[in-house]
């Protein structure tokens, strides 16, 4: 397989569907797109979103999360712990679902380095400890939202809805 040298996710797009011998009729079909769209987004014209990236990704038989790195919504990073690899190759896992692990695995990994940034200027200045962040703000709806719809998605695909139990944060007042 060649290198891929791209400047938009357009063209990233385009060459993925070039190399696999896919038209652009044939893309648009099996990611549930009209046509006119995926030409849009392959001309820059249009700039997909995640869902939407994640389509393309399924019709073209590739990582999403190559997709959403081309696109700029995920951070490329070549030192892997490994969960990312686990949750991108579990076959028992939609690509909703290792979608939504992975924000939420990215979501804990931001807080912990916020933490770590607290830590470090609490060292520095030499006063008594600060608290600590716990996250961007806003940064636990954003994960709540995620959590939910993957609930929703499980409910959805499981056979009888009576076996799917919901899981319901409870309210806690700041």
């Amino acid at each position: 397989m060649r290198n891929v040298t791209v400047n938009s996710i357009g063209e990233y797009i385009r060459e993925q569907r070039e190399q696999a011998k896919i038209s652009m009729r044939q893309l648009a079909q099996s990611a549930g797109v009209s046509n006119p769209y995926l030409s849009q987004i392959e001309r820059g014209l249009r700039k997909p979103s995640a869902d939407i990236l994640q389509q393309i990704a399924k019709g073209l038989r590739i990582s999403a999360e190559a997709l959403y790195v081309q696109a700029g919504i995920l951070e490329d990073r070549p030192a892997d712990s490994g969960v990312r690899s686990a949750l991108l190759s579990d076959p028992q896992l939609s690509e909703r679902q290792k979608q939504v692990l992975m924000e939420i695995y990215e979501s804990f990994r931001r807080e912990n380095a916020t933490r770590a940034e607290g830590a470090e200027d609490a060292e520095q200045t030499e006063s008594t400890p600060a608290e600590l962040v716990a996250g961007a703000p806003g940064a636990e709806g954003d994960v709540m939202e995620a959590v939910l719809a993957a609930e929703a998605e499980i409910a959805g695909e499981a056979e009888d809805p009576q076996t799917v139990t919901q899981i319901r944060p409870t309210s806690t007042s700041d």
